[in-house]
């Protein structure tokens, strides 16, 4: 995935946007993040926060730091799967909105408001838009 932010090989996040629905952003390099992010997360709760380390990864629920909402009105939330040095260094959902979220902000107040049609293509460049935008 092009223009990811520092340490992404160190982090799989899967958020949605205003408009779109819940996918990766990042993969931590990973071909399919699909497997560490269900073992990351597969006994966690629906809370709104959620904090586990487990084997040295640390899974990591947080609402979005701003409110922002998706159009149905539902709170964004941003899931994080942390490995190495930044697993290390978050041992709470405090710790996460401190040492992540600084890490993503920037790239997710750039995405959240992108069309659908836009981030359905797989490294996040523009493809051909719908008939109706033409």
């Amino acid at each position: 995935m092009s223009g990811n932010p520092a340490h992404s090989e160190s982090l799989i996040w899967a958020t949605r946007g205003r408009t779109w629905g819940f996918r990766f952003l990042l993969d931590a390099g990973l071909s399919d993040p699909l497997p560490a992010y269900e073992r990351a997360f597969g006994d966690l709760s629906d809370a709104p926060t959620a904090w586990n380390r487990e084997n040295g990864q640390v899974a990591l629920r947080i609402p979005d730091p701003l409110g922002r909402r998706d159009s149905a009105g539902r709170v964004i939330p941003h899931e994080f799967v942390l490995f190495g040095d930044l697993a290390a260094a978050v041992d709470s959902v405090e710790d996460g909105l401190n040492h992540v979220w600084p890490l993503v902000s920037e790239m997710y107040a750039s995405l959240w408001e992108t069309p659908q049609w836009l981030r359905d293509t797989a490294d996040g460049r523009p493809t051909t838009p719908p008939a109706e935008l033409t």
